[in-house]
């Protein structure tokens, strides 16, 4: 018998925009999104996947690999068939649907990463919609990497938050976030050290904000670890966020323990 359902959010963006125009290629990292959906799964919730136009998310070639898995190789082919087979990842709903249907069967909320949450997620009114209502009702809600930068949508003006921080324009940006759900909230998410990293080896290009500055200018409380890439999940009344791909497993059970607190 199912314990209940688990919303997860996920990015329908392949491109990002990068300094001096143009863009990059994106999307949600493999790891990120599967480790956390299968330990809830294995705990014994049903999950639902749903994304902004109802299409399946575009997986990142760069997280297609082993190396993301610890270099296990067994880990990764599983975790990549039920990616690929299991139907859980592949009846996917548009977010508009899922509220429109009831929001209150729901018991908790995930947002994987990649930086595709950067370009529609943040900016998603359904998703914004989403994150309110769990918010509201304290309900477990468990972001990323790059996902937990998805909590701007809740704000009522994201859109002109987000173009705000595309602009420079920090003050703007900082009026923009006014009312936002989240301010006041310890917090983690992808680091600026980190993101150096993949602007210099993977993207070869600069993004216009960093996930730091971003969450940090809204009223974050944002704390990254000092080493980059090591585990760092960090929780604070409902919200529950990892700050990078390897926070995949710590983020999980995290994640899982909430929900069955919320049960209790």
């Amino acid at each position: 018998m199912s314990k209940g359902k688990v919303i997860v959010i996920g990015s329908n963006a392949t491109r990002i925009e990068v300094q001096g125009g143009g863009t990059g290629a994106t999307g949600q990292y493999l790891n990120e999104t599967v480790i956390p959906v299968m330990a809830v799964m294995k705990a014994g919730y049903e999950v639902l996947l749903a994304t902004p136009d109802g299409t399946k998310p575009h997986i990142d070639p760069v997280s297609n690999s082993p190396d993301h898995f610890e270099k296990d190789i067994d880990a990764y082919k599983r975790a990549k068939a039920f990616y690929d087979n299991d139907p859980a990842m592949n009846n996917v709903r548009t977010l508009r649907s899922v509220i429109d249907e009831g929001l209150e069967n729901y018991v908790g909320v995930f947002v994987p990463g990649g930086q595709a949450p950067v370009v529609d997620l943040m900016q998603d009114p359904a998703a914004g919609e989403i994150l309110r209502h769990f918010h509201d009702l304290a309900k477990p809600t468990a972001l990323l990497c790059h996902g937990p930068i998805t909590v701007a949508a809740a704000m009522p003006h994201a859109r002109e938050f987000r173009a705000a921080l595309i602009a420079g324009d920090t003050a703007k940006a900082a009026e923009w976030a006014k009312d936002w759900p989240y301010a006041g909230y310890q917090m983690t998410v992808f680091s600026n050290t980190e993101e150096k990293v993949v602007e210099d080896y993977i993207l070869k290009a600069k993004l216009y904000f960093n996930m730091v500055d971003a969450l940090t200018t809204a009223g974050g409380q944002v704390i990254t670890n000092a080493v980059d890439f090591e585990p760092n999940v960090i929780e604070d009344r409902e919200l529950i966020t990892g700050q990078n791909p390897r926070s995949d497993h710590l983020l999980a059970k995290k994640f899982v323990a909430a929900l069955d607190r919320a049960r209790a």
